[in-house]
Parts: C-alpha cells; structure tokens; sequence
C-alpha cells in the first residue's frame, strides 16, 4: 500500500512537471480525513513534497483497531499490516514541515482529536516542523464561517512559508524549536 502511494504521487507530481504547471520544488500536499491519512503517509515515506497540510486524519491505525476505510481485519487478525499502515509509527521520518487542523469536537468514530496530537508531539518530538491547530467547537467538517476563514488562513500561511519559496527548510534547533 505505502509504496504504491508513493508511485501514485510521484506519477502525478512527474506529470504535472511535464505539462509544464508545476515546479517540482515547490509541491505541498493536503488532505482532509482520509486524505490527512494519506498526506502523513507521504510525508513519512517520501521527500516529494516540501510541506504537508493533514485535517481531521488518523495516522495511527492502532487507534482505530476494529478496521477502516474497505479494511475489514480487526489489529488482532492482522497486526503487521496496522504497523506498516500507520505513519504515527514512522512519524521520525517525516522531514517536511506538517500543519495538523482538528476539530476539538470531532465525533467520528476513527478521527479522534487525539490522533493530530499525538502525531503533532511524535514529529516534534524526533525534531520535525509540525503545527497543530484545534479547532473550538467544530466536528469532523468545519461549518463555522470564523473557523473555515481561520482554516483557509492557515493554509494560505503554512504553504507560503514552507512551499512557495521552493527552498528546503532544516529542522528547528532546540533553542528555536518552540517557536514553531
């Protein structure tokens, strides 16, 4: 699975290269829910983006042991897989900055708040570039206008310091790692 995602976005990103409409040093990615998943995942196991943006996702699988998405074995019938699927456990191999955006209130059953936290203090704490942002009062989909304003903002923010420039960005310092 991992490394099939990965052929997936370097295919697209090598054909937008070679349409001409895209800058190969200057790729982010994002996604919401499963999309969040799929971005952690490619972050973990890739350099093709400069930075990621992951909403409301769940990168530990463990978390979620009763299956997800078409996954109908439990972590008990397959623990392996639930290791290898999970970018939470690969989290010292994320390089690239990564925006987590949660919804404090997030009532669905796989995407608990706590998994952008703890995936947030597992980058950081093995000197990644991570943010995480909580949002009050919102669930699984945002429907406040502040906070899809404040959403967007975040978004425009964290792509223009870490992708527009195209440069790469060395991992913080102790010293200035809370500043992040």
């Amino acid at each position: 699975f991992v490394q099939q995602v990965v052929m997936d976005a370097k295919a697209a990103i090598d054909k937008a290269v070679e349409l001409g409409v895209t800058d190969p040093d200057r790729v982010g990615v994002g996604g919401h829910s499963y999309g969040a998943f799929m971005t952690d995942t490619l972050l973990a196991h890739s350099r093709l983006f400069k930075a990621g943006i992951a909403e409301s996702g769940a990168p530990n699988r463990t978390l979620t042991p009763f299956g997800f998405q078409n996954e109908r074995r439990t972590l008990w019938q397959d623990p392996k897989l639930y290791e290898d699927i999970s970018p939470f456990l690969f989290a010292d191999k994320v390089k690239d900055p990564l925006l987590l955006i949660h919804g404090e209130m997030d009532d669905n059953d796989g995407t608990f708040p706590i998994q952008s936290g703890r995936m947030y203090e597992a980058v950081r704490g093995n000197g990644g570039i991570a943010r995480l942002v909580f949002l009050p009062f919102e669930a699984h989909g945002y429907r406040g206008q502040e906070t899809i304003e404040h959403v967007l903002w975040e978004k425009f923010s964290w792509f223009e310091k870490y992708v527009k420039d195209g440069a790469r960005v060395a991992p913080p310092t102790a010293a200035n790692n809370q500043n992040q």
